[in-house]
């Protein structure tokens, strides 16, 4: 019996050869064509939590009727022999049918590891927000969490390159978060708190600009994302929760708050470092400068992980370009381990 494979890990296995799985997936995209001989033929695009397959039914196959029926938005499994062509990731001889309502529940959760992987992130944000001591900044991220927090957990990082997936901008922060507390350590100039709280905030505006729904995995365009942008809504999204949970007692505090609010909107506004890349100011703070630099090392290592799953090899060891790194990239050194054996000479 074939077993149910996510689409990234069936496109890993495939590169050792065919493979017989099935694969539960949201229809994408469904485009009827024409071959060079005028014979109608349908393009499948089908759509995990991690990755995406396309699929032909040619007009001599069953499955052409079968797409004939089918709606973006249905949710599917196909079960076929998958193997890596020449486009790309292809199956032969593949069947289809609907999942039931309980399958489709299970797909949009994702399969036992992605749902580790998001509860573990999210426990993650949650154990650093708890960890900041200065009262407002951890009033205003403790209610962004309650407020907000499904929505976060399932919103992409981006429509393509990095965290480009359902769930992505949790793993982004969580991973973000946990280097920025690290470097905290190192640098004990920095505060801390502000630091958290502002990679926290950095990419908020994209639960608007990259959330897909409740039961879809495309993210869609949506008027205010295209014409604010995330960092325009992530300010706007800071200052409408500061001044929702203003308490008079903040009045006494010290730092003075709208000095705390000032450098944090500051964070959110300057993390892409620079004015041609889409911020509106450059970074003019320590924690501003670490922040801009995690995130940027965040995504570029999970572009290059993400290139040693799905690039090719277009040479022993190297890797088909990825154009958002400009580089080929070059498969890692393994770690070195212990073989039990002397080898000093000794």
């Amino acid at each position: 019996m074939s077993v149910v494979l996510t689409i990234s890990a069936l496109r890993s296995q495939a590169r050792e050869g065919a493979v017989a799985a099935k694969v539960r997936a949201q229809v994408d995209d469904l485009i009827r064509k024409e071959d060079r001989n005028a014979k109608p033929f349908w393009e499948v695009k089908l759509r995990d939590g991690g990755d995406a397959l396309a699929l032909k039914a040619w007009n001599s196959s069953s499955n052409f009727a079968v797409c004939e029926e089918l709606e973006r938005g249905d949710t599917v499994e196909v079960e076929g022999e998958f193997s890596i062509g020449s486009y790309g990731l292809d199956a032969q001889r593949w069947t289809m049918r609907y999942l039931t309502k309980d399958e489709e529940k299970q797909l949009f959760e994702g399969d036992a590891e992605t749902r580790a992987v998001n509860e573990a992130d999210f426990a993650s944000v949650t154990r650093l927000v708890e960890s900041i001591r200065e009262p407002r900044l951890s009033a205003l991220c403790r209610t962004f969490l309650a407020e907000f927090g499904p929505r976060f957990r399932r919103a992409a990082a981006a429509r393509n390159n990095h965290h480009a997936f359902r769930g992505g901008l949790l793993r982004h922060t969580a991973q973000m978060m946990i280097s920025a507390d690290a470097i905290s350590g190192v640098y004990p100039a920095l505060n801390r708190d502000l630091l958290l709280a502002g990679t926290l905030f950095h990419d908020s505006g994209k639960l608007w600009e990259m959330c897909p729904p409740e039961n879809g995995f495309e993210v869609p365009r949506e008027l205010r994302g295209e014409l604010l942008g995330h960092i325009t809504i992530g300010i706007e999204l800071v200052n409408s929760l500061w001044r929702k949970i203003a308490t008079e007692e903040w009045k006494t505090l010290h730092p003075a708050s709208e000095d705390i609010r000032a450098h944090l909107l500051h964070l959110v506004a300057a993390h892409h470092g620079e004015l041609e890349y889409g911020s509106p100011i450059e970074p003019k703070t320590p924690e501003a400068i670490a922040l801009h630099y995690i995130d940027n090392l965040d995504a570029r290592l999970e572009m290059i992980f993400t290139a040693y799953k799905k690039q090719p090899e277009i040479a022993p060891g190297v890797r088909e370009r990825v154009w958002a790194l400009n580089v080929s990239p070059v498969n890692a050194l393994p770690a070195w381990e212990a073989s039990g054996e002397d080898t000093t000479g000794a």
